[in-house]
């Protein structure tokens, strides 16, 4: 098998997933209605609920949703294969992942633009919106500690990133003032930022940036101060207005990654390398059963429970009119799901274009791939985007500059989905200090650096991270089941929604308990602890939600 034969089935089937099936969801399963006024029209404040431009909304939510999520996760499960990893990724994408987040889109929405676990309490109670409040904040917080180091690590090993990176702040800043307060037609600030976003990246290939010295001088280490910076920039990051700052910024970052995704889909069309690693590998040396794990390494890019948070969080918040929740929500979806096509095609014929042992090396056994993951990346999408006349420094510089830009930019969404929900808790439970901005940022930003200082060297988050993933898509699921429940309690139909519940929720709760058992085997008691609070919060939920369900057709019933 060459290249060429994975973009061809990933392109046939998302045109499908795109043309066909999310028109089939949008009449048939949600209904959606041009003429219904949309959260963003109805409490427009021009800091969070703001009516967007479709296409600089889809960039938004774009890249919020992505992360480093579909670039390490696939890089990771081609160890299982080349082709489960390619069948999760598009399939899933189009039967699971997309509709899943426009099914949270569509909810939240129909919703007054709340969270999707506020809305829960609608359908199932309050014990299960407290519950799934909490398992959410805890998700968040684990996600933004984990994210601060990553990013961090990345700043000290590609030190050509940090220029591009804080470049593309005083950009986005001044695009969303070229496009909202001087009304300027955003494809010219879109032209010219975009060229300056490039430029800065060639400037960052000639002048590397190391904070040492820095560091050196405040005695502490580098990545710590990466991770101050950081946190001190999210925190007024998640308090200004949507407009100003993340939907521009993340618009920008949209670009620049669809354009290095079509390089990355030329150059493996024009060099069409052969498919090197195993198309099937059950036993990989040291690594966990294909079923569950694979479908829960493979988070982003297949399903992501996150993306729930984001669409119902600052999404919902911003679109204009019902019709364009297809094109955020379902397309924007697709557009992952081919970053993590074109991973694979990156670590399975990138990577050996040039060294036909390099995948059995790098591959070799679990623990060598779970520190290799994001170097595969690197070098082989470098070697296809190098068949089209790049040098192999900047085609390496363009991967690590994406990479770091999209962990930055769910960061910055991650905070922001956390003060909303602080927001929302302030307003349910009457507690005043909860819904300042200001003060639910701070929280936020807080409590994220506790769980990063528990561990020397800002490593605090990786204590929990082993368990994020499983946890990630339990999220999912119970996405999928609000989403289910508002279905059901409006006479819509469900099967394109109950299929993937019920699937989700077994696989991931298997994966759960599983995690939960290895780590008790293993002597790690807080990992084993931690699962298993999170597989019993989720039965939880799930019984007060068909407890409520229950209680609606008895009702019914006796009317």
């Amino acid at each position: 098998m060459n290249a060429i034969g994975l973009v061809l089935f990933a392109l046939f089937m998302y045109v499908f997933g795109y043309f066909i099936y999310s028109k089939y969801l949008s009449s048939k399963v949600y209904g959606l209605e041009d003429e219904r006024k949309t959260p963003a029209k109805e409490f427009e404040d021009g800091v969070d609920y703001v009516p967007t431009n479709k296409w600089i909304l889809l960039g938004h939510h774009f890249t919020s949703i992505t992360g480093a999520g579909p670039i390490v996760g696939p890089a990771i499960a081609v160890i299982w294969g080349w082709v489960p990893a390619l069948l999760w990724v598009v399939l899933g994408a189009v039967f699971v992942g997309a509709v899943h987040d426009f099914g949270a889109l569509f909810t939240s929405i129909r919703h007054k633009g709340r969270s999707i676990g506020t809305i829960l309490g609608e359908y199932a109670g309050e014990r299960a919106r407290v519950l799934f409040l909490l398992l959410i904040l805890a998700l968040a917080i684990l996600v933004n500690a984990v994210f601060a180091y990553v990013i961090a690590l990345l700043f000290i090993k590609f030190p050509q990133s940090v220029i591009p990176a804080w470049t593309i702040i005083p950009l986005a800043l001044l695009f969303g003032m070229s496009v909202y307060r001087l009304r300027v037609n955003f494809i010219i600030p879109t032209v010219v930022f975009l060229f300056l976003l490039y430029a800065s990246i060639y400037l960052g290939t000639l002048f590397p940036v190391e904070i040492k010295g820095m560091a050196g001088l405040l005695g502490i280490e580098p990545i710590m101060l990466w991770i101050v910076i950081l946190f001190v920039y999210t925190f007024f990051a998640s308090s200004l207005p949507v407009w100003l700052l993340l939907q521009p910024r993340d618009f920008l970052n949209g670009l620049q990654v669809i354009i290095l995704l079509l390089l990355i889909y030329l150059g493996a069309v024009i060099a069409n390398p052969q498919v090197s690693a195993p198309a099937v590998n059950l036993s990989p040396e040291g690594a966990p059963p294909m079923f569950p794990f694979l479908f829960i390494t493979i988070a982003c890019g297949a399903l992501s429970g996150f993306h729930a948070l984001v669409s119902s969080g600052t999404t919902s918040k911003q679109l204009s009119k019902e019709g364009d929740a297809r094109t955020v929500g379902y397309l924007g979806f697709l557009g992952e799901s081919s970053l993590a096509v074109a991973v694979i095609i990156a670590c399975t014929a990138g990577l050996t274009m040039f060294a036909s042992d390099r995948f059995t090396n790098l591959y070799s056994n679990w623990a060598s791939i779970k520190g290799s993951a994001v170097p595969a990346v690197v070098e082989g999408g470098a070697n296809l985007i190098s068949s089209l006349g790049f040098s192999q420094e900047i085609s390496k510089t363009l991967i690590a500059t994406l990479i770091v830009l999209f962990a930055a930019t769910t960061m910055d969404t991650s905070v922001r989905i956390q003060r909303y929900i602080l927001n929302e808790l302030g307003s349910i439970y009457g507690m005043k200090p909860l819904k300042g901005k200001w003060t639910a940022s701070g929280i936020a930003v807080i409590t994220s650096m506790a769980l990063v200082l528990a561990k020397e060297g800002g490593k605090g988050g990786l204590l929990l991270w082993p368990v994020f993933g499983a946890a990630n898509q339990l999220l999912a699921g119970l996405a999928l089941l609000v989403t289910f429940l508002y279905l059901k309690a409006s006479r819509k139909p469900t099967a394109p929604i109950l299929i993937p519940l019920v699937g989700v929720l077994i696989i991931t709760s298997t994966a759960m308990a599983m995690n939960m058992v290895s780590n008790f085997k293993k002597g790690d008691m807080l990992l084993s602890f931690v699962s298993g609070i999170v597989l019993v919060l989720e039965i939880l939920i799930i019984l007060e939600s068909f407890r409520a369900l229950r209680a609606g057709a008895v009702r019914e019933e006796r009317a």
